[in-house]
């Protein structure tokens, strides 16, 4: 299903920033922050199915699912952890290890790193360095949530 060239790249243009953006200017992507987040996004974008823009906005919208699930547990103590597990799951196969997780710890609030790091280190997806975010997070600072690695032993 395509989109026609207009629609799809006023879309496009809406989802990083509404401006035109000129073909020669570079924007450096390597360190993650708020004006190339979506740039990022598409550029490491691996789904060979993917038909369209709802497609890429659905996977990039696990993140916002992710937050909330992640969120409720450290308020209320609620843990889906299969839910958990069934939004990373999609998201890193459609993004490698690294950039996921990159895009993970930005758009993650700090007090969700912990929970974040216990489950990346149960899929085998927390890397040995920290990302590169526009704040860098020092992952070997971030402790391990004893009651999510608890729960996920038993899965």
């Amino acid at each position: 299903m395509g989109y026609p060239k207009s629609q799809s790249g006023l879309f496009i243009d809406s989802l990083i920033g509404g401006k035109k953006r000129d073909p020669n200017s570079s924007m450096d992507i390597t360190r993650l922050n708020s004006k190339n987040f979506l740039l990022y996004a598409m550029k490491h974008y691996d789904n060979s199915q993917c038909t369209g823009i709802p497609e890429f906005v659905e996977d990039i919208n696990r993140i916002k699912y992710i937050r909330k699930l992640l969120t409720i547990y450290v308020k209320n103590g609620d843990l889906k952890e299969r839910l958990v597990l069934n939004h990373l799951i999609p998201f890193y196969n459609v993004f490698p290890t690294v950039p996921a997780t990159k895009m993970l710890f930005y758009k993650l609030p700090t007090e969700l790193h912990c929970a974040l790091k216990t489950f990346l280190l149960f899929m085998n997806y927390m890397p040995e360095k920290s990302p590169e975010i526009e704040v860098e997070v020092d992952t070997a600072s971030i402790p391990i949530d004893l009651n999510i690695a608890k729960r996920l032993r038993q899965i």
